[in-house]
């Protein structure tokens, strides 16, 4: 098969591209290389065999339309994003065209450059808002929901901060062209995605920011009161997740899935640096900073959509996925120091 993955030198699309180039399909990745780590991702992916590398943003139609004409993809994974509500805040316009107008570009070179493909798009949580109407019991090191086992795609949608608002955009579009056009588009609503080559920030890639620190002995700011439980998905369960909904496209298509690890995988920042400090063997630096505008106490997928429809069911627990996180970035710290992770 022939693959064209938007932000595929990023932590999800570099992983992708290496599934698929092991299963010898033709990948082609377009990026425009401007995160922290993308290139030493590249570098790492041409380790694993061939692919075609198109240096391009998604902001530029013209470009990507070229690239779908000329490679004709049979599935395309849109992943290039502005992934942080920080960065939305601070410069909303470029979040906006790349988020909201990216998307638009992606669908449109779909349409006219590869109609019968399929594409998968990573959306977020953030897509539901706050959810302060959902009751939350407070617990020793974690928030708990008091009634329910997790969000599932039925919550009303309610975009909140630049970045809710443009990664709803782009979710609803992406939905509308397979109503109005006919394409094979599928949204997937994702929740704490983790795993090696994710290069994590203190805004973004929490469960990877964290263990960096840790290793790297830098201090950390926990932003509200460290009970905020995410459910957590490790990077190889989030591409079987992918390749079952591909399979399935008849009747996955012009559908939303929240995924996630759902209610049996689920972490607070507590829970992290617990498994982290007997891992690293030594205790984090922290101190507190006021809650983060936006910030949910607590955001669980329900996945069980994702599992009648087309057999989704995460197998790496937390405890297993953590571990391996810990080790890759172990081994590579070189490799995380060369990309900048901890320039301010």
């Amino acid at each position: 098969m022939k693959i064209a993955i938007s932000g595929g030198a990023g932590f999800i699309g570099t992983n992708v591209a290496a599934s698929h180039i092991k299963k010898g399909d033709k990948v082609i990745i377009f990026d425009n290389l401007s995160r922290a780590g993308t290139k030493q991702n590249l570098d790492w992916l041409l380790s694993q065999g061939n692919f075609v590398f198109v240096k391009g943003d998604i902001r530029n139609d013209k470009k990507l339309l070229a690239t779908f004409k000329k490679y004709k993809p049979d599935l395309i994974y849109h992943l290039a994003a502005q992934t942080t509500m920080v960065t939305s805040v601070t410069n909303p316009r470029e979040d906006f065209e790349i988020n909201a107008l990216g998307t638009f570009n992606v669908l449109e070179a779909l349409r006219k450059g590869a109609p019968k493909a399929c594409l998968l798009y990573s959306s977020t949580n953030k897509v539901y808002g706050e959810m302060t109407d959902i009751p939350v019991a407070e617990k020793k090191k974690r928030y708990n929901y008091r009634n329910l086992k997790g969000v599932s795609e039925n919550y009303p949608l309610n975009f909140a901060g630049p970045y809710g608002c443009s990664k709803g955009t782009g979710d609803q579009y992406i939905i509308d062209y397979a109503r109005i056009f006919g394409l094979n588009t599928i949204v997937f609503r994702q929740s704490g995605i983790y795993g090696p080559h994710q290069f994590g920030i203190e805004e973004q890639g929490w469960l990877a920011w964290f263990t960096n620190a840790l290793l790297f002995d830098k201090p950390v700011t926990i932003f509200g009161d460290g009970k905020q439980v995410r459910d957590v998905l490790y990077i190889d369960d989030l591409i079987s997740a992918f390749n079952l909904a591909f399979k399935n496209i008849k009747k996955t298509r012009g559908r939303a899935y929240n995924i996630g690890g759902g209610p049996k995988f689920s972490l607070s920042i507590w829970e992290l640096f617990e498994i982290l400090e007997k891992l690293a063997n030594k205790k984090f630096n922290y101190k507190f900073g006021s809650w983060r505008p936006g910030d949910q106490k607590i955001y669980i997928s329900d996945i069980s959509q994702a599992k009648k429809e087309f057999g989704f069911e995460p197998k790496i627990s937390p405890k297993q996925g953590v571990k391996k996180l810990h080790n890759w970035i172990s081994q590579n710290k070189t490799l995380i120091k060369k990309a900048g992770v901890f320039k301010k």
